[in-house]
C-alpha cells in the first residue's frame, strides 16, 4: 500500500489530514520548524542539505573570528556575499534553469543590487545617527529617523525588490510558484549584501578597528547585518513572489493574495528596521546590550517568518497538486518510467507526489522534470501502474 496519495499527496498511513508532520518539499521534518535549508532552497536542496549547512557555518564561523580580531573590513566582506554566493552555488547546483542560469541571477541580482546601492545611500544619508553601528545615541529616538525607517525604507526597499522576480516570474518558462519564491529570495539577499555594504563603508575602508567599540558589537552587527537581514529579506520577498506566481501552470498576476504578501513583507521589514533602531539605544550609543538585543529581535522574527514561509509553500504544493489532479494529473512526471529525485523510488505517472516518502515533484528542478515528463518505459523497465517488470 502507497504511504502517500501520488495525485494530492494525502498521508493514507496517519490521520495528518494537513500533513502537518511532512512538509511536502521535505516529507522527513514537520512543516512548523525552523529549518532554513528547506525552506529557502526546496528545489533539491534536500539531496545534499549538509553542503549548505557546512558552507553556511564556514562563513559564519568566518565572519565572528574575523570581527572579533578587529579585521572588520573582511568580516563585512565575508557577511555581505556569504549568503548570496552560496545561494547562487545552491542554483547552479540543482540547475534550476536548465541553460540560462547567468541572465536569470543577473536581472534578480545584480539589478537589485545596484539599485538597493543607490537608495540605501539617498536614505541613510539623512538619518541624524551614524548608521556604521547598531546603537543610538543618548539624545533618544528622532521622529524623522523612525519615518525613513518605519515607513519610507521599508515600502521602497520592498518595491525595489519585487521589480525583477516580478518580471521574470510573468515569463511563461519561470511561472512556477516555487520559481516566484526562488527569484524573490535571490532579489532579497542581493538587496542586503548591497545595503550591507552602503550602511558599513565607513568600517570597510577604515582597516582595523581601533580599541572604541567592544568586540560583542562588532560581532552582532554583522551576524544581524550578513546573516539574519539576508534571510529575512529573502523569505519575505520570496512569500509575496509565490502570491504573485500562484499555483496554477500559468503567473496569477496582482491578485489580493500578492497584495497581502507585499504587505506582509512590507510590515517584517518595517517590524525589523524599528525594532533594531530602538533597541539600539539600550545601553547608550554603541552598546553591546543593544547589538545582542537586535540580534535576539532579528532572529525572532526570522523565525516566524521561516514557519510562515513554511505553511504557505506546504499548503501551495498541496492546493496546486488539487488543482493539477482536476485536469488529469501533473506532467512533471508524466513519463511511464520515473523515480523520485529524494527516495528513488519509482513513480507513478503524472504524480505530483511520490507515493511512497511523500516528496513533491514540483520541488524537482525543472530540469530534471522534463527528464521525468518525457522518459519512456524501457526494455525490462519498471511499469509504475502495474508494479511489473516489463520484458
Amino acid at each position: 500500500m502507497s504511504h502517500f496519495c501520488h495525485h494530492c499527496g494525502t498521508d493514507l498511513r496517519s490521520p495528518d489530514a494537513g500533513r502537518k508532520n511532512a512538509y511536502a518539499a521535505r516529507p522527513d521534518e514537520p512543516v512548523a520548524s525552523f529549518r532554513l535549508v528547506s525552506t529557502i532552497m526546496p528545489q533539491g536542496a534536500g539531496r545534499q542539505p549538509y553542503t549548505y549547512k557546512v558552507a553556511l557555518g564556514i562563513a559564519l564561523a568566518l565572519t565572528v573570528v574575523t570581527a572579533a580580531l578587529g579585521a572588520l573590513p573582511v568580516a563585512i566582506m565575508v557577511a555581505a556575499f556569504a549568503i548570496p554566493i552560496v545561494y547562487i552555488l545552491y542554483l547552479y547546483d540543482v540547475n534550476l534553469w536548465e541553460d540560462e542560469p547567468v541572465p536569470v541571477v543577473a536581472a534578480a541580482f545584480v539589478l537589485t543590487g545596484v539599485l538597493a546601492a543607490v537608495f540605501t545611500w539617498l536614505w541613510s544619508d539623512r538619518l541624524t545617527l551614524s548608521t556604521g553601528t547598531i546603537g543610538g545615541n543618548d539624545a533618544g529616538p528622532a521622529g524623522r529617523d523612525l519615518l525613513i525607517l518605519l515607513l519610507l525604507v521599508p515600502v521602497v526597499s520592498e518595491l525595489i525588490r519585487q521589480v525583477g522576480p516580478l518580471y521574470l516570474a510573468s515569463r511563461p518558462r519561470y511561472d512556477d510558484l516555487m520559481d516566484g519564491f526562488t527569484f524573490g529570495v535571490v532579489a532579497g539577499v542581493g538587496f542586503a549584501c548591497f545595503e550591507t555594504l552602503v550602511l558599513h563603508w565607513g568600517w570597510i575602508s577604515g582597516g582595523f578597528a581601533g580599541p572604541g567599540t567592544s568586540t560583542g558589537t562588532w560581532i552582532s552587527v554583522v551576524v544581524l547585518h550578513g546573516f539574519i537581514k539576508p534571510l529575512i529579506y529573502g523569505s519575505a520577498t520570496g512569500l509575496a513572489v509565490a502570491e504573485f506566481s500562484g499555483l496554477g501552470e500559468k503567473y496569477d498576476g496582482f491578485t489580493a493574495r500578492w497584495v497581502i504578501g507585499l504587505l506582509q513583507a512590507i510590515v517584517v521589514n518595517a517590524l525589523f528596521h524599528g525594532g533594531v533602531y530602538l533597541l539600539g539605544f539600550v545601553g547608550g550609543h554603541g552598546s553591546t546590550l543593544g547589538a545582542i538585543l537586535g540580534v535576539l529581535w532579528g532572529l525572532l522574527l526570522l523565525g516566524a517568518l521561516i514557519i510562515r514561509v513554511r505553511t504557505v509553500l506546504h499548503k501551495g504544493l498541496l492546493e496546486a497538486a488539487l488543482e493539477s489532479a482536476a485536469r488529469g494529473g501533473s506532467n512533471h512526471a508524466s513519463g511511464e518510467l520515473a523515480f523520485c529525485s529524494r527516495c528513488e523510488m519509482p513513480l507513478l505517472p503524472h504524480s505530483d507526489f511520490c507515493s511512497a516518502c511523500g516528496n513533491s515533484t514540483r520541488s524537482v528542478p525543472k530540469s530534471e522534470r522534463g527528464a521525468l515528463a518525457q522518459s519512456g518505459r524501457p526494455a525490462g523497465g519498471y511499469d509504475g501502474t502495474t508494479g511489473e517488470t516489463q520484458a
